[in-house]
C-alpha cells in the first residue's frame, strides 16, 4: 500500500481518540475477543473495536439493574444513535466516542449495520425474561445477539477476491456465532441461574431431568447434567464445523482473527466436556497461555489450511 493511500486512512486525531477508547473498553472487558483482533491490521482492528465497544453497551444495559422499563427506553435510545450513524448524522467532535469510532468504520468498511439492531432485539429478549422452549426457538435468540454478531464482522474482514462459495460467506458467519453463544450459554448455566435467566432450550431440559434449573454446585437429584452437557456440547461442535467453512474465504489476518477467537472457545467446549459439572463451580476460563498458543495457531493458518483441504474432499 502506497503513502498516498495509507495518509487517506489516517484518521484524525479526535476520530483517533474516540478509536483509542473503544480498544481500552475492549482490552478491558473482553479479552477473548482482544486476542482474536490483535492479529488483524489496525485499520480492522480499530472496527472491530468500535463494534464490540458499542455492542458492550447494549449488553451492559441490558445486563443492569435498571427497571425494565428504564432499560427498554435506554436501549431504544442506543437505536437512535445507530439510526444518527446510519444517517450520517454524527460529526467527528460528538460527545459520544463510541459513536464517531463506529461512524468512521461504517464508512471505512460495508459494515451490515442492521445486525447491531438485531443485538438490540436480542437483549430485548432477555429484558422481557423470555424463556425457549425449542432449540429453534432459542436460535431466533442466538441469531440476534451473536450471529448479528459474526455478520457484522463479515463486513470488517471481507472475502477474498474470487473465493469460492464466498455468496455464502454470511451464513457461515451466523452459524460461528452461534457456536460461540452456545458455548456461552453453556459457560455460564450457573451465573443465568443466578440472575433468574435459563437459556437452554425447556425441551432438552426435560429430556435430561434438570427442569429444576441449575442453582447449586451439584446437580439435581435424578438429573443427567452430564448427559445435557454432552448432548449441547454435540451441537456446538456441530455448529463450528459449518461456520469454520469460512475461514479458507478470508484473508490471511481475518482468518487469523477468526480462528483465535473460535479456537479459544472450542477450547472451553473440550474443558466443559472433560467436567461438566465445572461450570456449576465457577467460570471456566483458558490461562493466557493457552490463549497465546491458539492466537499463533491461527497466524499460522493451521486450522484455515485444515478446513480447506476438507472443503475440497466435500466438493470431490
Amino acid at each position: 500500500m502506497s503513502a498516498t493511500v495509507e495518509a487517506q486512512h489516517q484518521p484524525s486525531a479526535p476520530v483517533q481518540a474516540a478509536y483509542s477508547y473503544c480498544e481500552a473498553v475492549t482490552g478491558q472487558q473482553a479479552r477473548n475477543f482482544a486476542y482474536g483482533i490483535r492479529l488483524l491490521p489496525a485499520e480492522k482492528r480499530q472496527a472491530m473495536s468500535a463494534l464490540y465497544a458499542f455492542s458492550r453497551r447494549v449488553d451492559d444495559i441490558g445486563d443492569g439493574t435498571l427497571a425494565p422499563e428504564e432499560k427498554r427506553e435506554r436501549l431504544e435510545a442506543t437505536r437512535d444513535v445507530l439510526d444518527r450513524i446510519r444517517k450520517g448524522l454524527v460529526e467527528e467532535d460528538d460527545t459520544d466516542p463510541v459513536a464517531v469510532a463506529l461512524a468512521d468504520s461504517a464508512r471505512r468498511f460495508p459494515i451490515p449495520l442492521g445486525g447491531l439492531d438485531e443485538l438490540i432485539d436480542g437483549v430485548l429478549m432477555d429484558v422481557r425474561g423470555e424463556a425457549y422452549e425449542t432449540w429453534d426457538d432459542l436460535k431466533v435468540y442466538c441469531r440476534c445477539v451473536a450471529g448479528a454478531i459474526g455478520r457484522l464482522s463479515l463486513g470488517v474482514f471481507g472475502t477474498q477476491p474470487g473465493a469460492q462459495g464466498a455468496d455464502r460467506a454470511p451464513e457461515y458467519a451466523d452459524t460461528l456465532g452461534l457456536a460461540l453463544q452456545l458455548t456461552n450459554i453453556l459457560r455460564d448455566v450457573r451465573e443465568d441461574a443466578g440472575n433468574g435467566r435459563t437459556y437452554l432450550p425447556a425441551d432438552d431440559l426435560a429430556k435430561f431431568g434438570c427442569g429444576d434449573g441449575f442453582h447449586s454446585e451439584t446437580p439435581a437429584s435424578g438429573a443427567d447434567f452430564a448427559g445435557l452437557v454432552h448432548f449441547e456440547v454435540r451441537r456446538a461442535r456441530a455448529l463450528f464445523a459449518e461456520g469454520y467453512r469460512l475461514l479458507p474465504m478470508l484473508d490471511r489476518r481475518s482468518g487469523a482473527c477468526v480462528a483465535a477467537m473460535a479456537g479459544i472457545y472450542r477450547r472451553l467446549l473440550d474443558r466443559i466436556e472433560r467436567d461438566p459439572e465445572a461450570v456449576l463451580r465457577g467460570r471456566v476460563s483458558l490461562p493466557g497461555r493457552e490463549k497465546a498458543y491458539v492466537a499463533v495457531r491461527g497466524l499460522s493458518g493451521l486450522d484455515t489450511r485444515h478446513i480447506a483441504r476438507r472443503t475440497v474432499r466435500r466438493r470431490a
